[in-house]
C-alpha cells in the first residue's frame, strides 16, 4: 500500500512518512531534510519529486547510523528522469560536506590506481583502465550540471524566487513566501522514521541454514511498493550481508533473526542504495568485518567522513577490514570467496564462492551485455583487451546467480537476461528489479523479500559442522573469545548440547547450580530475583544467541537466585559444574563473575536498563559493561572531573547530580541517574577535558577506568557513536 496516503495535499506543511517536511510553496514543493528512501514518499506526488530541498542542523544521526542528507536518488531522479536540476539550500560548511559525499556517490573517487588491488598488478591479464570506463558513464557531467547549491548569507538569508529562506538562531528555518503570503516556521532538527515492509515474523527465533539466501529485498531505489535491494548469504549458520538496505538490523529483529548471527559485510559499492545501511550494521553489537577493496572502502569513509565529520581514524577503528585483491581466495565461514570488479558508473564488485561442492555468483551493479558490445567498448578504448574477454566470459555456469537487473547503461536490461539459454535462466535469481518490471513469461526467478522466503540449499553437511558450531559459539562468547587454542580443544571436549521446549524451566530458583550455559537458538527470561536493597524497581533481564547464563550458583556455590524459563524453543550448550570451574581455573574469569555478582548488588542493571543513553544495549552489552563498573560514593562539592586536566575514569550515575560546568563557569547541564560523565574523544586522546565535572549532591556513581572504557568501546561501536558527541567542543 502507498505511503503517500498520509500526506495531505490540503495542507502546506507533511510530515514526511520517513522523517523530513514537504512544504508547498509558489516555487514547488521544497523539502526539509532528506533520510533515506523519502523519494518514495513523494515521487508519486502530483508535482512528483522536490527540486529544492533545505539541509536539517545535522546532516547524520549518529545513534541511528543514517544520513539525514541522503539526496543521491532524488538527485539522479530529477536529473536523469526529469531534465531538471536539484537546488540544496544550506550553510557553507554543509555545502562542503555534501559536495564531497556526492562527488563520490555520483561520479566516484577523483584518483583510482588499482595497481594494489590485483594480483600482478597491472599486468594483470584482466587489468581494466577504471577511469575511462568511470568518464564513459559520466559523460560530460560534472556536479553543477545535477546541482546548484543556495547558500545562506552572513545575515543567514537566501532565497529562490520570491520565496525567502532564513536560518533562526533556534536551528528553526522560517520560510516567507512572498507570492502566496504565507509565512512557516520549520524545525530544523528533523525526526527519523522507520518504515519497511516487514513481510512474515517468524513465531520462534531463526535458525540460519549450513547455506542459504535470505532476500533483504528485490527492488530498486525509485519503487514505493517494495524493499530496495540486498540480502543475506548463509554459510556454516553464520550470516553475511550483501550491501545491506536502510533498516536491516531493525528489520531483523521485527523477523525474529538476531543480528549477532551476521558478523560480515561485503560491501561492492557505495551508492545510496548499496551503502546505507552499512553504517547502521557497523553500530551494531560487536564488532563486524567488512570485505571490500581499497578503493571502495575509501569512498565509503570520504562519504561518511564528510558526513559525519568523524575523523578518518576513528572511523576506520569502528570495524575489521578485510582488503580484498582481485585474484586472491578468501575463506569466510568455510566459503571460498572470489572478487572482481564489475562495469559500473563507479567502483562495484562482483563476486561468488565455492561451499561444499555449490557454487554462486553475485553480479553486484553491472551491465552485462551481449559480447559484441563489449567489443565496441573495447575499440573505443574504454576496455582494455584483457577487461573486454574478462567481461565476455561471465561465470554463467555457477549453480547459482544473483543478477540485478535496471536501465541501461547503469545496469542490465531485463531483456538481455530473458534472452539467455533457458538452463541459464533456471539458475538466475533476479534482483534490483521492480516486480511489475519483471517479464511474465520467462524462466527466471523473481527474488522473493523476507526470512520466511530463505532459500535453503541442499548440500551435504561438512564433517566438521557441529565442531564448528561450538567453536563459533565460544568465539562469540564476549568472556571467551580470547581464550588461546588449546583453551578452545578443551571446551570442544568438556561441552553437551541440550534442547528445551517453550515454557520449560532450565534453571530453578533456590536450586544448587550445577550447569553453565549458552544459547545457541532462542530465547530465555530471567524471572524471581530478589529485589536489591537499593534499586526502586527490577528491570526483566532477556537472554538470545551467544548469551551465558547460570555461571553465579557454580562459582559462588549458592542456590539459584532465580528462575530461568526458555521463552521460545531453546538450543544450548551446557557445561556441568567441575568442568566449568575447570575451564576457567586459570583464567581471571573467576575473579570477574565473583566481581559481576557483587557489582549487581548495587543494581547496576536496572540503572543500565532505565537509562537514556544505555537502556538500548543488548543483555550481553549491558553484562560486559557491568563487568569493569566500580562503585564509588562521592561527596557534595566534589569535581571528578577537572577542566583542563587530564582524566583516567569516566562515570556513570546511579543516583544523585553532577553539575557540567564550561569554561565560563556556567552549568550547562546537570546529570541524573542513568546518565554518562566524561568525553569519549578525550579519553580516547589522552586529552584533559573541557569542562568541570561537579558533584552537586551526595551521590553514587559507577566508575570506569580508561583502559577498560577504550577497549569497551572498541568492542562496542554502537555504544562508541552514542557517546561520541556527548560533551563534544
Amino acid at each position: 500500500m502507498s505511503k503517500l496516503q498520509v500526506i495531505d495535499l490540503n495542507k502546506l506543511v507533511n510530515e514526511l512518512p520517513r522523517g523530513g517536511y514537504l512544504i508547498q510553496t509558489s516555487v514547488g514543493y521544497i523539502q526539509v531534510g532528506s533520510p533515506p528512501e523519502t523519494i518514495k514518499d513523494t515521487m508519486r506526488l502530483p508535482h512528483s519529486t522536490p527540486q529544492i530541498f533545505i539541509l536539517p542542523n545535522q546532516l547524520f544521526h549518529v545513534e541511528k547510523g543514517i544520513s539525514l542528507a541522503e539526496l543521491e536518488f532524488p538527485i539522479y531522479y530529477n536529473h536523469f528522469l526529469r531534465q531538471k536540476k536539484t537546488y540544496i539550500v544550506c550553510t557553507k560548511e554543509q555545502k562542503e560536506q555534501l559536495t564531497i559525499a556526492l562527488k563520490e556517490a555520483v561520479f566516484g573517487p577523483d584518483e583510482i590506481n588499482l595497481a594494489s588491488e590485483y594480483i600482478g598488478g597491472e599486468k594483470h591479464p584482466a587489468f581494466p583502465n577504471m577511469k575511462a570506463e568511470i568518464d564513459y558513464f559520466r559523460g560530460n557531467r560534472v556536479l553543477e550540471d545535477l546541482v546548484r547549491f543556495v547558500v545562506f548569507n552572513k545575515e543567514n538569508t537566501t532565497k529562490i524566487n520570491n520565496v525567502y529562506i532564513k536560518k533562526l538562531e533556534s536551528g528553526h528555518f522560517l520560510i516567507i513566501d512572498k507570492d502566496w503570503n504565507n509565512e512557516i516556521t520549520i524545525d530544523g532538527d528533523i525526526h527519523y522514521n522507520i518504515i519497511y515492509d516487514i513481510g512474515k515474523a517468524l513465531p520462534e527465533p531463526f535458525n540460519p541454514p549450513l547455506m542459504g539466501i535470505t532476500c533483504l529485498g528485490p527492488s530498486h531505489g525509485f519503487d514505493p511498493e517494495a524493499n530496495t535491494s540486498g540480502f543475506i548469504i548463509w554459510l556454516n549458520h553464520r550470516g553475511i550481508m550483501i550491501d545491506p538496505p536502510v533498516n536491516s538490523t531493525e528489520w531483523l529483529r521485527q523477523s525474529n533473526v538476531n543480528p549477532k548471527l551476521i558478523d560480515t559485510i561485503i560491501l561492492t559499492h557505495c551508492h545510496a542504495d548499496h551503502d546505507a545501511g552499512t553504517f547502521q550494521k557497523i553500530l551494531e553489537e560487536g564488532k563486524i568485518t567488512i570485505y571490500t577493496t581499497e578503493t571502495v572502502l575509501d569512498s565509503f569513509i570520504r562519504k561518511y567522513q564528510a558526513l559525519t565529520k568523524i575523523p578518518k581514524e576513528e572511523l576506520l577503528d569502528l570495524f575489521e577490514f578485510v582488503n580484498v585483491v582481485i585474484g586472491k581466495e578468501y575463506q569466510i565461514h568455510g566459503a571460498s570467496f572470489r572478487f572482481n570488479y564489475a562495469l559500473h558508473s563507479i567502483p562495484s564488485l562482483g563476486f561468488g564462492f565455492e561451499f561444499e561442492g555449490k557454487t554462486f555468483y553475485y553480479s553486484s551493479d553491472h551491465l552485462n551485455a551481449p559480447a559484441e558490445y563489449y567489443d565496441e567498448l573495447r575499440e573505443k578504448g574504454i576496455l582494455t583487451p584483457g577487461r573486454c574477454e574478462d567481461l565476455k566470459n561471465f561465470p554463467w555456469e555457477t549453480d547459482i546467480i544473483y543478477h540485478e537487473a535496471g536501465i541501461p547503461p547503469l545496469h542490465t536490461r531485463i531483456e538481455f537476461l530473458n534472452s539467455l539459454p533457458v538452463e541459464i535462466q533456471k539458475k538466475i535469481i533476479v534482483y534490483h528489479i521492480a516486480e511489475k518490471d519483471f517479464p511474465k513469461n520467462t524462466h527466471l526467478t523473481y527474488a522473493k523479500f523476507g526470512i520466511e522466503n530463505t532459500v535453503f540449499v541442499d548440500i551435504k553437511p561438512p564433517k566438521y559442522e557441529e565442531v564448528y558450531k561450538i567453536l563459533d559459539a565460544l568465539a562469540n562468547v564476549d568472556i571467551f573469545k580470547n581464550f588461546p587454542i588449546s583453551k578452545a580443544k578443551e571446551f570442544i571436549t568438556i561441552v553437551d548440547k541440550k534442547k528445551f521446549p517453550k515454557g520449560a524451566k532450565i534453571i530453578q530458583k533456590n536450586t544448587m547450580g550445577d550447569e553453565f550455559y549458552i544459547i545457541l537458538s532462542g530465547n530465555v527470561r530471567v524471572e524471581g530475583m530478589e529485589q536489591d536493597t537499593i534499586s526502586e524497581e527490577n528491570t526483566l533481564k532477556r537472554y538470545g544467541t551467544y548469551e551465558y547464563f547460570g555461571e553465579a550458583s557454580l562459582i559462588l556455590d549458592q542456590p539459584r537466585s532465580a528462575d530461568v524459563i526458555a521463552e521460545t524453543e531453546v538450543e544450548a550448550l551446557v557445561i556441568k559444574k567441575e568442568k566449568f570451574l575447570s575451564f576457567i581455573r586459570d583464567s581471571d574469569l573467576f575473579e570477574k563473575f565473583k566481581r559481576l555478582n557483587e557489582i549487581r548488588k548495587t543494581g547496576t542493571w536496572d540503572v543500565l536498563s532505565n537509562s537514556k543513553i544505555f537502556n538500548s544495549l543488548t543483555s550481553a552489552q549491558k553484562t560486559a559493561l557491568e563487568l569493569i563498573m566500580e562503585y564509588r560514593k562521592e561527596t557534595k562539592g566534589r569535581y571528578i572531573i577537572k577542566r583542563k586536566q587530564p582524566f583516567n575514569e569516566v562515570y556513570i550515575i546511579k543516583r544523585g547530580k553532577v553539575d557540567v560546568i564550561d569554561s565560563h563557569d556556567k552549568v550547562i547541564m546537570t546529570l541524573s541517574s542513568g546518565d554518562f560523565c566524561g568525553q569519549i574523544f578525550n579519553l580516547q586522546k589522552n586529552l584533559p577535558s573541557d569542562f568541570d565535572f561537579l558533584v552537586q549532591e551526595d551521590s553514587e556513581l559507577y566508575a570506569i577506568s580508561r583502559d577498560n572504557m577504550i577497549k569497551y568501546l572498541q568492542d562496542n561501536p554502537g555504544v562508541y557513536m552514542k557517546l561520541y558527541k556527548i560533551f563534544k567542543t
